[in-house]
């Protein structure tokens, strides 16, 4: 309560006036009840004035509990949230997770050996510990008392089941490039488990903290439904349509706030923000900087952001045309106009970036690296080299891959002024990642932020990378990645990584123009929100920590 505010109490027919500092925690305790049980500001004001609080010190208090209760995380409540794009293709099973969709459900179902706060940090989860003496052979030792949802006990077999399947072909893991590191996983006893590398790495701990490596259980081949130790239990699982969960009342942590939340996507922004307008759910992830509109003067409704290396690319495949024509590529990077992006397109909401995946928050970030300038003429020059200027170069598009349409239209109207035709073709949301993207010859691509350049990496360029956008491959590149990985000299480490940016930046058949700040429009009754290094929605794992007010 505020100092020097007053209430007025009766005493034998006298009006007498005290601190305010005399209203007990118990009367806190009455105000704050009221308020969860959706109590109206008059009602609450008439409780108050009846309890002989006067008015002004009334609205004081009633501001500060108010405040009080918004803070302090409520159990119960029903969450409906909806993300952007979702497929056929959906899937439980982490090692094969590649939309925030799979994400958001993985995390709520799965726990991972350890996992990484706000500040990037790698914290223990399922592991009470992680340790080597050489970055080379680590020991793991897991909690005690951890079940699965379905009442078997966590051991280290589970663990050594999880991390081996990452290295069966017959599963492709995504994650199959970084996993190769591991040469041998084996218990020592049934909590304790022993990961050797080919190589040392000293990034172990943090790559555990990614998505795929949450732990299942030995022996799993059903991903129908999820059986993990997470917060929720998956009451039902239908991919491309919608997911549901209850609160795992056995969590071997603190339970979660929710007793359950449903999660599903709505590819169109207009119809997701228009959803969280009418109530219909609670948190529409991911909105485009057109469709804050919609929203930024609306009561009821905060928008949460964050910027942690998201970015939107452009990618054009080198084994195909217009990717394979000398010139191609860079004539696109120089006619990128990365302000006009920024500003017109994403409203401010983004960093200019240099055509690299390392964002400006890594330590290992190369500073001298600059963006291509815009520079039409030098661009034009490069097209004509690569015999293309004037012919019509279709680009995809989607709503999927967020503000890759409204980047299409800006590298649309830079190339008409020069004679380039870009023939943008939208396509819709649905299907586009299994469709169109890793496939389409000039296609735009959209990649959640990963915790280290290692990572980043392995996943995108180098010459087995799951998710080789443009089909990059390099020797060299190969061979310094291991010699990186390696180092324990992070100096030199710094330096090594340096280089392999401004490869990717120069060589590479990948633009990227900006990091996007991920804007999620939420309900005001949804509380506990925080940023985190692996994207939006709190890297995905939102469910377990937020709660709803009345």
């Amino acid at each position: 309560m505020p100092r020097g505010s007053e209430v007025t109490e009766s005493r034998k027919g006298i009006p007498v006036t005290k601190s305010i500092t005399n209203w007990t925690a118990a009367d806190n305790a009455m105000v704050e009840n009221a308020i969860r049980r959706g109590a109206t500001r008059r009602e609450l004001m008439q409780m108050l004035l009846a309890g002989g609080v006067a008015s002004a010190a009334g609205s004081a208090l009633l501001g500060s509990v108010t405040a009080a209760v918004a803070q302090t995380p409520t159990s119960g409540g029903n969450l409906k949230a909806a993300g952007w794009s979702s497929s056929t293709a959906d899937t439980l099973d982490p090692a094969k997770a590649s939309l925030s969709t799979d994400y958001v459900r993985c995390c709520a179902f799965y726990n991972r050996l350890t996992f990484l706060d706000k500040s990037g940090t790698p914290q223990m989860e399922l592991a009470e510990s992680i340790e080597s003496k050489d970055a080379k052979v680590w020991t793991v030792k897991l909690r005690k008392g951890v079940t699965f949802h379905n009442g078997k006990t966590l051991s280290s077999a589970d663990v050594v089941f999880s991390l081996k399947r990452h290295l069966d072909p017959a599963v492709a893991s995504k994650v199959n490039s970084i996993a190769k590191q591991i040469t041998d996983v084996k218990a020592i006893d049934p909590l304790t488990v022993e990961i050797t590398l080919a190589d040392p790495n000293g990034d172990l701990p943090t790559i555990l903290g990614m998505h795929h490596f949450m732990i299942i259980a030995d022996g799993t081949t059903d991903f129908s439904k999820a059986n993990g130790t997470g917060a929720f239990v998956c009451q039902t699982f239908e991919p491309g349509v919608r997911s549901v969960a209850v609160r795992n009342k056995n969590y071997w942590k603190k339970q979660a706030n929710l007793e359950s939340f449903e999660f599903f996507a709505i590819p169109d922004d207009t119809a997701r923000v228009n959803a969280l307008l009418s109530g219909d759910i609670q948190l529409a992830a991911s909105i485009n900087p057109r469709s804050m509109r919609l929203v930024e003067s609306q009561p009821g409704v905060v928008l949460s952001k964050t910027t942690s290396g998201n970015y939107t690319n452009l990618n054009m495949r080198m084994d195909m045309s217009p990717g394979d024509k000398a010139g191609f590529v860079e004539g696109v990077k120089y006619l990128l106009n990365r302000e006009q992006i920024q500003k017109s397109a994403l409203r401010g909401l983004a960093e200019i970036a240099n055509d690299q995946p390392v964002p400006p928050s890594s330590p290992y970030f190369n500073a001298e690296l600059k963006p291509k300038p815009y520079d039409p003429e030098r661009a034009k020059s490069l097209f004509q080299k690569s015999g293309l200027l004037g012919q019509a170069v279709p680009l995809v598009a989607s709503d999927a891959a967020s503000s890759s349409v409204d980047m299409a239209v800006v590298l649309q109207q830079a190339g008409a002024a020069i004679g380039m035709n870009f023939d943008v073709k939208r396509v819709p949301s649905d299907g586009y990642w299994s469709n169109y993207w890793l496939k389409a010859p000039f296609h735009f691509g959209n990649i959640n932020p990963r915790p280290t350049p290692d990572i980043l990496f392995s996943l995108l360029y180098t010459s087995s990378a799951p998710w080789n956008e443009s089909q990059y491959k390099s020797e060299k590149f190969d061979r310094m990645i291991i010699e990186a990985r390696g180092s324990l000299d992070q100096a030199k480490r710094k330096q090594i990584y340096g280089e392999m940016q401004a490869m990717i930046a120069n060589e590479a058949g990948t633009a990227i123009p900006v990091w996007i700040s991920n804007v999620d429009a939420i309900s005001s009754k949804l509380q506990g929100l925080e940023s985190n290094p692996l994207g939006g929605m709190m890297g995905y794992a939102f469910a377990e920590y937020v709660w709803l007010t009345a």
